[in-house]
């Protein structure tokens, strides 16, 4: 049996690691003429996927299962996030995306909290509190999910979501996870240096605004992973 070298246990590992819940936000723009979307620049210190443009998001925490939700998930999308998961942990997957989003970009996608109560008194939603604001979970549409393939130094479960950015307060600024971060016309952007599954899922959201679901009707989303070596792609 040959003898294991650090770079063969770092290998076995990373292949055996389990993806983590993740969740990204699309935040789509009209008022330009072409639809635009919300794009940064990840630093290229990071271990997973250094200096790709990408959408805002990150993994979930244990407190976003905490947050009270100004206004909860549309049912239909709640029905196909459940797909997967439980209703507790749907609700966190989107409460993450709002979080994330506005941790590194400034934009908040929040409505007034129904009761006046705070929405979590975790520092991460301290402005939300402060003006009284929740996360509107109401106005986010689920896209597609995918599973990062083994043998990345992270692995992600990441449920991607879309908004419309009217629905959002504040101004942009960047955290420092997020660089350059600006609003890029959807043609443009496919063709900025993009991780793969930031490809796929430009796509999903340019034939969803092109032809948007029939509210009430039945509808599969997208699901990309690697099996057996090979990249899939299925719909549930």
């Amino acid at each position: 049996m040959p003898a294991l070298t650090l770079t063969s246990i770092s290998k076995i590992m990373s292949q055996s690691l389990r993806p983590k819940d993740a969740a990204t936000l699309v935040l789509v723009r009209h008022s330009c003429g072409e639809p635009e979307v919300l794009l940064g620049q990840r630093h290229g210190a990071h271990a997973f996927m250094p200096n790709r443009y990408v959408f805002p998001g990150g993994r979930v925490d244990p407190s976003d299962s905490r947050v009270r939700p100004a206004t909860p998930l549309d049912p239909d999308v709640a029905a196909r996030l459940e797909k997967t998961c439980g209703a507790a942990r749907a609700r966190a997957l989107s409460v993450a995306a709002i979080r994330e989003t506005y941790e590194e970009t400034g934009l908040m996608l929040a409505r007034p909290m129904p009761d006046g109560h705070p929405t979590s008194n975790g520092t991460a939603w301290a402005d939300f509190s402060t003006q009284g604001l929740g996360p509107a979970l109401d106005r986010l549409d689920y896209v597609c999910r995918a599973i990062t393939p083994p043998g990345r130094p992270r692995r992600f479960h990441a449920r991607f979501f879309m908004a419309d950015e009217v629905h959002s307060r504040g101004e942009i600024k960047s955290s420092g996870e997020l660089l350059d971060i600006k609003w890029v016309p959807l043609t443009e952007a496919v063709t900025m240096p993009i991780p793969s599954i930031t490809g796929h899922v430009l796509k999903e959201v340019m034939n969803l605004i092109e032809h948007p679901p029939v509210a009430g009707k039945i509808r599969t989303i997208p699901v990309y992973q690697r099996r057996n070596g090979q990249d899939t792609y299925d719909r549930e």
